[in-house]
């Protein structure tokens, strides 16, 4: 992991909701398999907002810049990835820079899979979460996603999905007999802070009920 200041990124924080008031987060550090994994209770509330991952998107082995300024100083840090309620993997450790800058280059794992997001998060020294990302979307060879949840009407003047993690996504393409209620899975490509309300589109290349 690289620590080096930047200038401050650019852009708005895309369209997330997260319905969970409260996660576990399973955190391994990087040499588990000696030793217990700690457990940390956070609030989404609890947690700021990484400024920058990019890219957002690719497949397992992709290279991802993480940046923030905004994290609260620490003498020590580190950075992992995993999914929601499915436990995070520290993968580096560093320091701030004098500002608070917090820069870290990192991979995506190979365990990474094309069904479910990652976020990247930043722990202190004692693995206390402190900061969380927008989703990455890993993709399968093809640049596709796959999606389960539920159609929503989040009022946004679109058809939208929010998925088994919570995160509400706009559909894009035809979407039949789909209404608010229906579980389904659906498969297409994603487009990043979309125009409906924000949120991550999915062009739907197909789609079938029931999750």
């Amino acid at each position: 992991m690289s620590m080096r200041p930047r200038s401050r990124p650019a852009g708005a924080r895309p369209f997330l909701a997260m319905a969970a008031a409260s996660l576990l987060w399973a955190i391994a550090a990087p040499d588990a398999a000696a030793q217990r994994p700690a457990r940390v209770y956070a609030t989404i509330d609890s947690l700021r907002h990484i400024q920058s991952v990019e890219p957002r998107l690719g497949p397992p082995g992709t290279v991802v810049e993480v940046y923030t300024e905004n994290l609260p100083p620490q003498a020590r840090i580190h950075v992992g990835v995993g999914a929601m309620r499915a436990g995070f993997e520290a993968l580096a450790e560093g320091t701030q820079e004098i500002w608070g800058e917090v820069s870290a280059t990192v991979t995506v794992p190979g365990y990474a899979d094309w069904a479910r997001p990652l976020v990247f998060i930043v722990f202190n020294g004692v693995f206390s979460p402190i900061g969380i990302s927008d989703p990455f979307h890993v993709t399968d060879d093809n640049g596709m996603v796959q999606r389960t949840g539920r159609i929503t009407d989040e009022g946004l003047g679109c058809v939208t999905l929010r998925d088994n993690d919570q995160y509400v996504y706009a559909l894009n393409g035809d979407p039949g007999d789909l209404k608010p209620g229906d579980e389904v899975v659906v498969e297409g490509t994603i487009t990043l802070n979309g125009p409906c309300g924000g949120a991550d589109a999915i062009e739907v290349v197909r789609w079938t009920k029931g999750g």
